[in-house]
């Protein structure tokens, strides 16, 4: 093709000049194309958000299961939170009992749930309050599970271990509390005999000689289920339906057939005395929730309620946290911290690695093996 000739595959285009509102016309089938790919990255970006919400939330009600266990059982987070806000700002010498025991669910929150004074911190005040919905939505429910799980067990185990000439059935409440025998025995004050005639008559026909409220232990929350008068702290929490309990809610059901000698598990925390410490306290927090949820088994009332006639759950909870934390001095101190110690041995179990000297170990069968070998070896030496 000579340079003369014009080259027929090169197109010139004009473009059209805009009309009055300045737009340069394009082609409806261009537009739409471009329209639908437009709606297509929207609908990708909101499904990749919805997916995004979504495990966030399932992240957050998993981990506030924990909360109604372990932390608080009435208490809502967000006077948690306030009370430690208001200690940062006024920096207060003096509390209130009310204010000590809000400002101690707020370090055991953090404790149990480590992540959360960083992230109250960092979020704006709308995703934290749906964040906490989150986690009292996972807390409720936890809550609600455990409840319902003891209901049937507690009846199990008070068939077996007391074989009563009534037994109690899983689905049925109304035959328990104080007209039913062993129940009655159970939720019996410890300052009175069950088997005295007299008491038992005053306790069921709620007289005032015999008012039942939250101001008197059970006799469940003792070992072996006696008490000794002059010394009532003795055996206290230490009861066997207590320790299957716990073990039932945090391990599995089947867990709480051993609840006689020590724990099992995780032995390796006696070497880290941070985990040990959490652990006693973790311990100590979800037991005491327990104690609420098996007196409310052993009773005959069907639904929840924080009153159950001259019983107050919520002071309840709030003796029991005080029995523990806000002891009167350093021998009461160093009780609670004996029986933390062995609520934490019953149920992580106990560990002997300190007892592990190098002469113990040269007598067991890695070291007597490798002494063995050696033997062979210089056997063979010589003989070559």
């Amino acid at each position: 093709m000579s340079e003369s000739e014009p080259d027929h595959h090169i197109q010139t285009y004009a473009l059209t000049l805009p009309d009055l509102s300045g737009a340069v016309p394009t082609s409806a089938e261009a537009r739409a194309k471009r329209r639908i790919a437009a709606l297509e990255e929207e609908l990708q970006t909101m499904q990749q958000e919805r997916g995004s919400k979504q495990r966030k939330t399932t992240y957050y009600v998993s981990q506030g299961r924990e909360i109604r266990r372990m932390v608080v059982l009435y208490t809502s987070l967000e006077d948690l939170i306030a009370e430690n806000d208001r200690r940062h700002e006024e920096r207060p010498v003096n509390n209130t009992t009310e204010q000590n025991r809000l400002q101690r669910g707020y370090i055991t929150l953090m404790q149990v749930v480590p992540w959360l004074h960083h992230k109250l911190s960092e979020l704006d005040i709308d995703d934290s309050e749906e964040m906490l919905k989150k986690l009292k939505k996972g807390a409720d429910a936890a809550r609600s599970d455990d409840t319902s799980t003891l209901k049937d067990l507690v009846a199990a185990w008070v068939n077996q271990d007391f074989h009563p000439s009534s037994l109690l059935k899983a689905d049925d409440k109304h035959s328990r509390g104080f007209i039913h025998d062993t129940c009655g025995k159970l939720l019996c004050p410890a300052e009175w005999d069950w088997s005295d005639a007299q008491v038992k008559a005053g306790i069921r026909d709620r007289t005032s000689e015999y008012i039942v409220s939250e101001n008197s232990w059970p006799l469940f929350l003792y070992e072996n289920y006696s008490v000794d008068s002059s010394n009532l702290e003795e055996g206290l929490f230490k009861s066997k339906i207590l320790v299957k309990a716990f073990k039932a809610t945090f391990t599995s059901p089947s867990s709480a057939r051993e609840a006689d000698g020590d724990g099992d598990g995780a032995d390796i925390l006696e070497n880290n005395r941070r985990a040990l410490n959490q652990a006693k306290v973790k311990t100590c927090m979800a037991s005491i929730i327990n104690m609420r949820k098996v007196r409310f088994a052993l009773s005959g009332v069907t639904s929840w309620r924080t009153v159950d006639g001259d019983f107050d759950y919520k002071m309840f909870w709030n003796n029991t946290v005080d029995f523990f934390e806000d002891v009167p001095g350093p021998v009461a101190q160093r009780k609670v911290n004996q029986l933390l110690e062995w609520w934490t041995r019953k149920i992580f179990g106990r560990n002997h690695r300190k007892d592990l000297t190098p002469e113990v170990v040269s007598k067991m069968s890695v070291t007597a093996l490798a002494d063995q070998r050696k033997v062979m070896e210089d056997a063979a030496f010589d003989s070559d």
